[in-house]
């Protein structure tokens, strides 16, 4: 037979962990939109050819879109959804898409196509050097 204080301590510590777990899940979801760690972290994304020209790349691990619209002009943006902070998961045509609540920004420009996202990716600093693309400031 269990004593009523330990399933009283088990009861409450499975609801803590329980909240734990749902405040995990909204924070990974409930952002500001501001999240602008991609931008600030400098980080070396690779070949700049892996970029096609009039095409994108998304460099989820980066938090990075960066698309190539005319030969050797690159473009990057946040790849954080400005609506709730979630990470986009697709680049197709030209569209980046956020998973989350289906909003839909231009790869080349940063716009907003379609919401319910109502501010544009935040454009992120992206250079070529010595054939690689970088990105942020400078250390």
């Amino acid at each position: 037979m269990t004593e009523p204080h330990a399933t009283c301590r088990r009861t409450v510590l499975r609801g803590a962990t329980l909240a734990g777990a749902v405040g995990l899940g909204l924070t990974a979801c409930g952002g500001s939109g501001k999240d602008t760690a991609a931008a600030a972290s400098p980080a070396d994304l690779g070949a700049a050819t892996d970029v096609p020209v009039g095409g994108s790349k998304l460099y989820r691990d980066d938090k990075v879109v960066v698309s190539q619209p005319t030969q050797g002009v690159f473009k990057a943006f946040s790849a954080v959804c400005t609506h709730a902070g979630c990470v986009v998961d697709k680049v197709e045509n030209g569209v980046i898409s956020c998973p989350c609540h289906g909003s839909r920004f231009n790869a080349t420009t940063g716009a907003v196509e379609q919401g319910p996202a109502s501010a544009p990716l935040p454009a992120v600093e992206v250079r070529v050097e010595g054939g690689k693309l970088v990105t942020g400031s400078k250390a």
